[in-house]
């Protein structure tokens, strides 16, 4: 594949090599020569040997063929006219140069138009490219007038939203439904009505798991939903009650015992495939009420199918909802959620890419109720199209996950109550956070793409700084993934992916605005291992992610990625960040 001028810059010093058979007269140019960065896969498969009398593409550009030259052959003297004679430097002068900036080889800082001091960590070329912004400190500010310094970046408080953390210390099966001295009581029959809501849910039954009773049997997660609900105000704003201690997860089957799933599922022991503590999971200590739904036979791979799980289950959450709206119980904590703008300071959205490409992919958004069902619109039923929403809103349970994918990377309903992306971009008061864009993956390609010109509409329109986008899952999805990272980087606009490549999911397409990525696998092979929750958004991730789109906007250069996936680079960078390392886990350890 041959390359363009502009890569072509980032390679004078690589080899030189026809890309395709090239005859006799040719004047050399980047359309002639093979991309370097497919130099060591072609190596490994045997197509390219590199030769010690090559040149390197700087010494062959605008040289003309002598003889017919055979692709992927490196480019030597005796068939040029002329080679491009660079000025090395000398082994003397290098050592002079070595011994000058020996002491800032591995950390060199200037201060920055932005208040900031630029710190870049030399010796990192093979991490994600990392520079470092600290404040100035007192005597080293930049020339900037007062008036000027004051007002940039100055907080202006959209929204507020207080989520009270209510204490739940046990959770009972009874006969009726109540919540009273932190303990929640269920009523055993309401499984009778709940499963009327739906006609394709069959059956229902409800469980309570303590956190020492988590070696035991569950068919396939489908989901992890926190009990919240609203006491004041529309989802964004005002007042929310969150059950403190205690979740929903929803396992499901068809009537012929076929999991409810589609790229691997999660049945098993509990304590081996449910990654505790991650956003979209039980905490180590919640108590687990097991909702297990078996649907109508063969409507698994269905839209309808997995919804009339949820749904159902939602009916039952809604009546504990009810109670928990009229009880006065222990605040653990409150939770003090703002949406502000920071005008000045450099525009960013966060952009979500979900599932939706039919069957059982797709997700609710905007329920009546913090992560409920009822009252909220599907993103298939959508078109996909790209929808904002705010920070605050995704924050209070916007977002009810219906999503069926492989269990390590499936983003759950608790995640998105919890996003730490959003948390982070939201907190971070060196950015001014628009807001948060969700967008559906649909199946087919021209969907794909006429769903992402809208995204890139949207993009444009909101006149911004810089991008993150994230995606779920891996293969049919980053097509899209691709395809917005590319709306993003042809308007000019940094743009950083983050997503579970590792080594299953390596990408199988990119552009060359796809330059700044984010690895979120913690399998200790690369593979989508089967255990809920593990390879997503952790707050590791988002703060790597967060601090490269810093630097792609301050015009850092990100170093180019290892060709195989490398958990070093990952450790190396959580490192310069203060970040603990990233563990790998391999199936039925976590416990």
């Amino acid at each position: 594949m041959s390359i363009t001028q502009e890569t072509l810059q980032h390679h004078l010093k690589d080899p030189a090599i026809f890309c395709c058979r090239r005859k006799k007269g040719l004047a050399i140019s980047a359309a002639d020569l093979e991309d370097p960065g497919l130099f060591e896969d072609m190596q490994e498969a045997g197509l390219l040997t590199l030769s010690p009398d090559g040149l390197r593409i700087e010494q062959v550009i605008g040289s003309t063929l002598l003889q017919d030259v055979e692709a992927l052959t490196p480019i030597t003297r005796d068939v040029l006219d002329k080679v491009n004679e660079i000025e090395e430097a000398t082994k003397e002068n290098v050592s002079e140069a070595l011994h000058k900036v020996e002491a800032a080889s591995e950390v060199q800082s200037r201060v920055g138009g932005n208040g900031m001091i630029h710190i870049e960590i030399g010796k990192a070329e093979k991490f994600e490219g990392l520079k470092l912004d600290v404040p100035v400190f007192a005597g080293a500010a930049p020339a900037v007038p007062a008036e000027v310094t004051e007002k940039s970046g100055e907080k202006k408080v959209i929204h507020n939203l207080v989520k009270k953390h209510i204490k739940i210390s046990d959770v009972k099966l009874g006969n009726k439904t109540s919540i009273k001295d932190g303990v929640i009581t269920i009523d055993e029959d309401i499984v009778k009505s709940a499963v009327t809501k739906d006609i394709l849910c069959k059956s229902l039954k409800l469980e309570v798991i303590h956190p020492n009773e988590r070696h035991m049997y569950t068919e396939t997660i489908m989901d992890v939903c926190p009990i919240a609900t609203k006491v004041e105000g529309e989802l964004g704003e005002g007042i929310t009650k969150v059950a403190d201690g205690v979740v929903f997860m929803l396992t499901g089957v068809d009537e012929d015992g076929v999991q409810v799933h589609e790229f691997g599922s999660s049945e098993g022991y509990l304590d081996e495939k449910m990654y505790f503590g991650h956003p979209g999971c039980a905490d180590e200590n919640d108590i687990i009420i097991r909702c297990h739904a078996v649907i109508q036979r063969l409507s698994g791979m269905t839209r309808p199918g997995p919804f009339a799980a949820h749904k159902c289950q939602d009916y039952i959450i809604q009546e504990i909802r009810d109670e928990l709206k009229e009880y006065e119980g222990e605040v653990v904590r409150e939770e003090i959620c703002e949406d502000v703008r920071r005008a000045g300071n450099p525009r960013v959205v966060l952009i979500k890419e979900i599932m939706g490409q039919g069957a059982m992919h797709d997700n609710v958004i905007c329920p009546i109720e913090p992560c409920g069902v009822l009252g909220g619109q599907k993103n298939v039923d959508c078109g996909n199209v790209p929808i904002i929403l705010t920070p605050n809103q995704v924050r209070d349970g916007s977002i009810h996950a219906l999503t069926c994918i492989g269990p390590a990377t499936k983003e759950m309903t608790r995640h998105y109550i919890r996003e730490p992306l959003v948390e982070g971009l939201a907190a971070d008061d060196e950015l001014d956070l628009v807001g948060v864009i969700f967008v559906g993956s649909p199946q087919v390609n021209d969907e794909k793409l006429w769903v992402s010109e809208r995204l890139g509409s949207m993009l444009e329109s909101l006149d911004l700084d810089g991008v993150i986008i994230t995606t779920e899952g891996f293969g049919n999805n980053h097509i899209d993934f691709i395809q917005h990272i590319g709306q993003a980087g042809k308007r000019g606009i940094p743009v950083v992916g983050v997503s579970f490549c590792a080594y299953q999911g390596q990408l199988v397409v990119g552009n060359e605005y796809a330059t700044a990525m984010v690895e979120e696998n913690m399998d200790k092979g690369g593979f989508e291992n089967d255990i809920a929750g593990c390879s997503c958004v952790t707050s590791e991730v988002a703060t790597r992610a967060i601090q490269m789109l810093k630097n792609r906007m301050a015009g850092v250069e990100i170093k180019p990625a290892e060709k195989k996936w490398n958990n070093d680079v990952i450790n190396a960078n959580n490192k310069i960040l203060g970040l603990p390392e990233t563990k790998l886990v391999e199936s039925g350890t976590l416990h």
